[in-house]
């Protein structure tokens, strides 16, 4: 294939021969393949800053990130960074930690479940991980639909891999965390995880920025493919926490097999423009999931969840739940479309998005829909956005308490009902901690003595 320089991403070309030239010895020519097709398709589809004829990012202003000059970050230190907190979760955990990019802790050896992907996909005599992730690799998140996904994919080089056999009898719980500390640079994490006929697995994955409010941009570009087996009950919880000036943008694709199940639970703060797209492909009969997710933003900050079910079997069952909160002249994006094909009767389909609007100057723009193109089936979809009302706040106000105090109260209320879906105990205690202490200085307007325009559309 052709590696001619290109006009289009000098910087971005310019990094990805390095980087060819660094791995081309240590990979198998399929990977090499894969990532040159996948400069190609980057080269020519390019950053998605298009206003017409790009209904995806519609509502999203990526020129940002095109515009930016974000180089490969420069090798992280070998061991553990100290003084942060990920959450207390219990020694049962899988704890495995990248710093921009790069893996500094892993599990013990000889767990056979999970750690680094280099390693895997290094060349060499096969085995079953190797070829269990040449099989699912790219395949989930393809590289000709999205230019983001591309651009990750010709510059994979590492980063998280999870293989449950078939039939393993017990449950997984593993802890990824992506932290980032290269100013003005780029990263491309990269997590596959492949849950095997009849097994259990917890994944709690979180980007996270160790910058201050003031420090330089950086750019996160990830990517995780789920492929879950017949039969097999996968857990995923996705935390967004980077620095104040990030740019972040991933994606997430999963595959359910055959009475498969997949719990996800998306929870996003922090980073100045935040995109998750989330897809789950119902590819199998009877195949189930529930997607519940939280967002807030504040000052200046944009959040866009693209969420999309696709139903191709009967009997599939799918459960959608988001929430907001947006406070200052922050701005949300949610676009939640669930698919049900032609032979996929007897589904079972429901999405809802709600907002909690804390300033006038914020706005979200929410656009749940419904493809369906078969005739038996249940499903129905709802958005709202709006202030608390004015009696909730006028009863807690007459009862004594201060505007600060309901404030918090309301907010924290609001949150919980998508928190308390989280059925692991140290992860739903950990986002309680943290989306309590964030929403613990705003004020919901009308609240009596602080500024607000009293509205109550009722919606929230």
């Amino acid at each position: 294939m052709s590696t001619a320089p290109t006009i289009n991403h000098p910087s971005y070309h310019a990094d990805y021969l390095a980087l060819r030239e660094q791995l081309a010895a240590d990979s198998p020519a399929w990977l090499n393949d894969l990532r040159a097709a996948a400069w190609e398709s980057f080269d020519v589809k390019g950053f998605p800053t298009a206003r017409r004829g790009n209904e995806p990012w519609k509502y999203t202003n990526v020129r940002p990130i095109a515009r930016g000059v974000f180089g490969i970050p420069a090798p992280a230190p070998d061991t553990q960074p100290k003084g942060l907190s990920f959450g207390d979760f219990p020694e049962t955990w899988l704890n495995l930690v990248f710093v921009d990019g790069r893996p500094v802790s892993v599990p013990p050896s000889g767990n056979g479940m999970a750690g680094p992907l280099a390693p895997v996909l290094a060349s060499g005599n096969g085995n079953d991980d190797r070829e269990a992730a040449r099989d699912n690799l790219a395949r989930h998140a393809a590289i000709e639909e999205d230019a983001f996904v591309a651009l990750n994919t010709a510059f994979l080089s590492d980063g998280a891999f999870v293989r449950l056999p078939d039939d393993w009898a017990e449950t997984v719980l593993l802890n990824v965390i992506h932290l980032r500390q290269g100013a003005e640079s780029v990263a491309y994490p990269r997590t596959l995880v492949i849950a095997g006929r009849n097994t259990r697995l917890t994944v709690f994955e979180s980007y996270v920025g160790a910058g201050s409010e003031s420090a330089p941009a950086y750019f996160t570009n990830a990517v995780t493919e789920i492929a879950i087996g017949e039969g097999a009950q996968v857990t995923h919880y996705r935390l967004l926490n980077e620095s104040r000036n990030a740019y972040h943008v991933g994606t997430t694709r999963v595959t359910q097999a055959k009475d498969s199940s997949y719990e996800s639970g998306s929870f996003a703060l922090g980073c100045a423009l935040g995109r998750h797209d989330l897809s789950v492909l119902l590819d199998g009969t009877g195949a189930s999931c529930s997607l519940n997710g939280l967002y807030l933003t504040d000052d200046t900050q944009h959040m866009d969840n693209l969420v999309s079910i696709d139903h191709a079997h009967p009997y599939g069952t799918s459960r959608l739940y988001y929430k907001g909160i947006l406070d200052g002249r922050s701005r949300a994006v949610f676009g939640g479309t669930v698919l049900v094909r032609e032979d996929a009767q007897k589904t079972d389909a429901q999405q809802t998005d709600k907002n909690l609007i804390l300033s006038d100057r914020a706005e979200v723009d929410s656009k749940p829909s419904l493809l369906i193109y078969a005739d038996d089936v249940k499903c129905g979809h709802g958005a709202t956005a709006g202030h608390i009302d004015d009696d909730t706040l006028f009863y807690m106000r007459s009862r004594g308490i201060d505007p600060q105090t309901a404030s918090q109260i309301l907010i924290h209320a609001f949150a919980s009902e998508i928190i308390d879906t989280v059925a692991d105990e140290p992860v739903r205690e950990y986002l309680d901690r943290l989306f309590l202490t964030t929403v613990g200085g705003k004020v919901i307007p009308g609240v009596a003595g602080n500024p607000g325009s009293g509205r109550n559309p009722g919606g929230a």
